[in-house]
């Protein structure tokens, strides 16, 4: 009995391996037809925005968990060259909701009696291929946000994170590719992933996230109805307000006056809401993007699914703020140092000119205002310095600086006035002062004259 079950599992496996194989193998000969069929030849930029317009495509087609890597790939400038990282942004869970009548036996299975007792609008108002949300109202009229897994997602995820184990495991065999750690980072992946799966999780991460906030004015997160949330569903109060990815609606019926002041003091809120995470809290929301913000009455912004955070360990606090402190201050061969005695993997040849190419990107930086500079490019083209000299990162590092990207990006389109480093400065002193001694680093610095902090 066992075995038919075994043999019944493993015919979906191997059948999905062909498929995924033969997705990916198209993947070559689709970029082939596109350059031969180009109007002019292209230049590098060109190219790479076109592998990542095809991979995007691709991890579409082969569903969920693929879709999940490219969103996190694309929060991963380290690893990836911008072009490709900016297909890859594209990315979002568009896929057609469930029926509500599968939906409905998951919820009163979930809540029992309880479910008469609760109105579920049937049309739900967003879906993706782990799960949708319905808006509902309890008896005592409040609206809450239902959040249903789908029946068959941990099983889909389950065999598609097996499958790019066994990948990554091949590529890792591949000379060029090995100080990518690509194992390392499916292992971390598929983590994050399944934790994901389980609801209670991002719950307990909602309570987290309030109560470092309850003294904060104009941050909110959704507040969480323990009785009605379960492993697979979460039931949150529901908030109203507008997306990050319309601002350009906000109180457009005020003068151009009052309306800059509600901007710049929503903007301000905003950035420092992610430097508190970042500095304060070691506690950062990492799958951080407008469409996860919300822009409310009273100049508030709420934050929501906060199903992936990024915790700083304490023994990385004092190194991590010395990098962001490095590049605060314009010193670029002290952050390249950094960089380097404190990577998990590091192949540099040529030190001097690796200095020389961070030193160039932080000089962009220095204080610069969001509006003087695309904060977004230089953070881009340091991650390129470092990946070109195998310098490898942590990759909580990467999930910081998103959050920093999401802070100046949404600053820039509500207050271009707004000084960056100004907001974050206090922040990243006090951290400083308070950070441990901290990890001993990697390897020796080969800095000339210098010394690691």
């Amino acid at each position: 009995m066992d075995g038919c079950i075994l043999k019944k599992r493993q015919a979906p496996f191997w059948l999905r391996a062909i498929q995924v194989f033969l997705v990916l193998a198209s993947i070559p000969l689709r970029y082939l037809w596109r350059e031969l069929t180009a109007p002019h030849p292209p230049d590098r930029d060109e190219k790479l925005k076109w592998w990542g317009e095809i991979l995007a495509n691709t991890l579409e087609r082969l569903g969920a968990a693929f879709v999940k890597l490219g969103q996190i790939a694309s929060t991963r400038p380290d690893l990836l060259p911008l072009p490709i990282i900016k297909a890859l942004e594209r990315l979002q869970d568009r896929v057609a909701p469930l029926p509500f009548e599968r939906i409905k036996p998951l919820l009163q299975a979930a809540w029992g009696a309880r479910y008469d007792e609760i109105g579920v609008e049937p049309v739900p108002i967003a879906s993706a291929s782990v799960a949708q949300v319905h808006k509902g109202k309890l008896p005592s009229g409040g609206g809450i946000a239902i959040k249903v897994q789908r029946p068959e997602a941990r099983f889909q995820i389950e065999r598609d994170l097996e499958l790019m184990r066994w990948m990554a495991r091949l590529l890792d065999l591949v000379p060029t590719l090995k100080w990518m750690s690509i194992p390392g980072a499916v292992a971390g992946f598929g983590q994050a992933l399944l934790g994901q799966l389980d609801f209670r999780k991002e719950a307990q991460n909602l309570r987290l996230f309030a109560k470092n906030f309850r003294k904060e004015r104009g941050i909110r997160f959704p507040k969480v109805f323990d009785d009605l949330s379960s492993e697979t569903v979460l039931v949150m109060e529901y908030i109203e307000g507008v997306k990050a990815t319309s601002v350009e609606g906000l109180w457009a019926g005020l003068c151009p006056s009052e309306s800059a002041k509600k901007r710049a003091l929503l903007a301000e809120r905003g950035c420092r809401a992610v430097a508190k995470m970042i500095f304060e809290d070691a506690f950062v929301h990492a799958d951080l993007h407008p469409g996860n913000i919300l822009l409310c009455e009273g100049e508030t912004m709420a934050f929501l699914d906060c199903g992936m955070v990024a915790e700083i360990p304490p023994e990385m606090l004092r190194p991590w703020t010395d990098v962001f402190l490095a590049m605060a201050q314009g010193d670029g061969p002290w952050a390249a140092e950094l960089f380097y005695v404190h990577a998990p993997l590091a192949e540099v040849e040529d030190y001097e000119r690796y200095e020389r190419e961070i030193s160039e990107k932080i000089g962009l930086l220095y204080r610069a205002r969001l509006g003087d500079v695309e904060i977004s490019q230089v953070i881009g083209g340091l991650m390129d310095v470092l990946r070109r000299h195998r310098v490898q990162i942590d990759p909580v590092f990467t999930n910081v600086n998103v959050a920093l990207l999401v802070a100046e990006g949404l600053g820039k389109q509500l207050d271009p006035e707004i000084d960056l480093l100004r907001v974050v400065a206090p922040y990243l002193l006090a951290a400083r002062l308070a950070a441990p001694p901290g990890r001993k680093p990697r390897r020796a610095s080969l800095r000339k004259g210098g010394l690691v902090g």
